[in-house]
């Protein structure tokens, strides 16, 4: 099952992406930078939400250990691909990979992460 759950991730990184070209091709032409961040950060999470909440119903997760399991791989797997897809292939610098994590600047991709990491365990004890 958790493999399934591993190779499913590959469909967050298509909401991720659609979710960031709306922002650059919409909203964030109308906001301030640092709003489009925030409301594509809230966004984010709530297609991550129901992508999981779809996927948690074509495979159940069967407990709460493989519910943190699965957000602990998908964690790592996001950081992972931010960092080394946003050095190596965007060429963006360390400083502007490591903006989106300052919460006290009002920067929300901190409680991205925390939504992917939780969001499996969530539904799980949602459906238990």
């Amino acid at each position: 099952m958790i493999l399934n759950y591993v190779i499913a991730w590959t469909g967050m990184v298509f909401i991720a992406i659609v979710n960031g070209a709306v922002r650059q091709l919409g909203y964030g032409r109308v906001f301030t930078e640092l709003f489009a961040h925030q409301v594509s950060c809230l966004t984010g999470i709530i297609l991550f939400f129901i992508y999981t909440w779809a996927l948690s119903i074509r495979w159940p997760i069967e407990s709460s250990q493989e519910a943190l399991t699965i957000g602990l791989i998908w964690l790592v797997l996001t950081v992972a691909f931010e960092f080394l897809f946003g050095r190596y292939s965007a060429k963006a610098s360390w400083r502007r990979l490591l903006h989106d994590y300052n919460i006290l600047q009002g920067r929300l991709w901190t409680l991205v992460l925390v939504a992917v990491l939780l969001a499996p365990y969530v539904l799980y004890r949602m459906r238990s």
